[in-house]
């Protein structure tokens, strides 16, 4: 896993959310992720349903935030979780080993420890700067990355107020793919706003081997 890793903002127009999402597609992005955390069920199928046609059109994996059932109904590539949401090696249990189960780590290195044992396919840390999606009550130091590196043998995502500019010094530290929502989404020309963040990484990200 290397390279720019997209995650949908809150946005209940679906044309405009495929849109948007379309054209960082095209600028580049190897990964995407389905967040909305304020869609009721059916808009939520909706869009998770429209999203995963758009990214199998382009060859990219989607990812459903939290909502496993919804990943499984839907045969979508994996899931991303959160400390509070259902338990990793259950979600590892339930899709199986094929499908890709990302794990937010925040700060805390003993939780991405424990979540490399049971069986995440990449580790997700941030917030490293002040988010306007996510309000973190931490900050989380460049300097986990270098450790992390050195001591777990995931991917390593980074998140959180992320720019092209920002990101780079924590590519440099290690990370492996940048996590961004407003960066892009809130760009009047997504897909150029994908591309800058492609170009840390030297080339189109591809998701590769798990």
């Amino acid at each position: 896993m290397r390279g720019f890793y997209l995650v949908t903002p809150n946005w209940d127009d679906t044309d405009r959310l495929l849109a948007a999402t379309d054209a960082a597609l095209r600028g580049g992005a190897a990964m995407v992720q389905y967040r909305h955390k304020e869609a009721g069920d059916a808009l939520r199928l909706e869009q998770a349903g429209a999203l995963l046609a758009l990214c199998r059109r382009s060859n990219r994996p989607l990812l459903i935030n939290d909502h496993i059932d919804l990943c499984r109904q839907l045969d979508a590539d994996g899931v991303h979780l959160g400390a509070s949401d259902r338990a990793l090696g259950e979600a590892r249990a339930l899709l199986g080993r094929e499908k890709i189960v990302g794990a937010s780590c925040y700060g805390d290195l003993a939780l991405a420890q424990a979540a490399q044992a049971a069986g995440a396919s990449y580790l997700a840390f941030g917030g490293f700067y002040p988010s306007l999606v996510k309000k973190y009550d931490f900050v989380t130091p460049p300097a986990l990355l270098t450790t992390a590196r050195a001591e777990l043998t995931l991917p390593l995502v980074v998140i959180g107020g992320m720019t092209p500019a920002n990101a780079a010094p924590l590519v440099a530290c290690g990370a492996d793919m940048v996590a961004a929502i407003t960066a892009v989404y809130g760009d009047p020309a997504p897909e150029e706003a994908a591309r800058r963040f492609v170009a840390l990484f030297g080339a189109v990200g591809q998701v590769g081997q798990l």
